[in-house]
C-alpha cells in the first residue's frame, strides 16, 4: 500500500453470513469523505466479490451481506427501503475493486494506516458479515468508530462495536433489554422511547455535529450511554416503503 492510497481491500474470503464470496473495501484513508452528515470518517463497504451491488440485490445476493436486513425489500430489488444508492458509491468501490485499483492487506497493516482516524463499520452491508477479528484488528488503532448490525439476535460479539438497528419500538425493547445500545429508524409520527435522543447528526436535529465527531453509535463501548434514532430518510420511495410497514 503506497502512501497516497485512497482505499484498501482488508478482507475478501467467505461471508460470515451465508458462506458466499465478498470483500470489505475501506475508503477515505488519504481523503476524508465529502459527506456532511458522517464527516471524516473512514467509510467500509462489504460487497459481494463475484457479482456488483446491482446484481446482487436484483438477485437476492446481498443477503451475503446484509443478512435479514428489512430494508433489503422483497428480495429482487423491489420495496426496498435502505438509504444507500447501491448504482452510486458501492457499485462504484466494486468496480475499481475489481479493476485492481485498491491494495490488498492485512487487518493490522489496514489498522497502523487508520491511526488516530475514525472508522466506520459498514457503510453498506452489515459488519456481521465480516469475521469480528478483522474489526477488532481495524478498531485497536482508531480514535473513535461507529457501526450497525441487523443481526443483532445472532451476533452478540459486536455489541462493544456496533449498535443495534431497530425498526420499531418491539425491535428497540427486546434489543434494549439482551444489553445493546440501540439505533432505531422510525416514523415521523412515531415518539422517542425512554433513554431515546435523536440522531445529533441528523437534519431533524439541525445537523448539530457529524458522526466522526459525535462517535456515540460505537455500541456500548462508546461513552455515550442513550440509544439513538433518526426519522427514515433516503429518496421519497424508499421513505414510502418504510413507513408502509410501520
Amino acid at each position: 500500500m503506497t502512501a497516497q492510497s485512497n482505499g484498501f481491500i482488508f478482507y475478501r474470503g467467505p461471508s460470515m453470513l451465508d458462506g458466499q464470496p465478498i470483500i470489505a473495501v475501506a475508503t477515505g484513508i488519504a481523503r476524508g469523505s465529502r459527506n456532511g452528515k458522517t464527516g471524516s470518517e473512514v467509510q467500509t463497504w462489504i460487497l459481494r466479490d463475484d457479482m456488483s451491488p446491482v446484481d446482487a440485490v436484483k438477485r437476492g445476493a446481498d443477503a451475503s451481506i446484509c443478512g435479514n436486513c428489512v430494508h433489503r425489500g422483497d428480495g429482487m430489488g423491489g420495496a426496498r427501503s435502505c438509504y444507500v444508492t447501491v448504482f452510486q458509491a458501492p457499485l462504484v468501490v466494486w468496480k475499481a475493486a475489481q479493476r485492481g485499483i485498491y491494495p490488498e492487506v492485512s487487518p493490522e497493516a489496514a489498522a497502523a494506516s487508520m491511526t488516530g482516524k475514525v472508522l466506520r463499520l459498514g457503510s453498506y452491508g452489515d459488519p456481521a458479515a465480516v469475521p469480528v477479528a478483522v474489526w477488532r484488528a481495524l478498531v485497536s488503532e482508531v480514535s473513535g468508530h461507529t457501526g450497525y448490525t441487523h443481526q443483532w439476535r445472532i451476533s452478540d460479539d459486536l455489541r462493544d462495536l456496533c449498535m443495534a438497528s431497530c425498526d420499531s419500538a418491539f425491535e428497540q425493547e427486546l434489543a434494549a433489554a439482551q444489553g445493546w445500545r440501540t439505533f432505531r429508524v422510525r416514523t415521523a409520527a412515531e415518539p422517542l422511547a425512554t433513554r431515546e435522543i435523536i440522531c445529533p447528526a441528523s437534519k431533524e436535529a439541525g445537523a448539530k455535529t457529524s458522526c466522526s465527531a459525535c462517535k456515540a453509535c460505537g455500541g456500548i463501548s462508546a461513552k455515550a450511554r442513550v440509544n439513538i434514532a433518526i426519522i427514515a430518510h433516503g429518496a421519497a420511495s424508499k421513505v414510502n416503503a418504510f413507513n408502509a410497514r410501520n
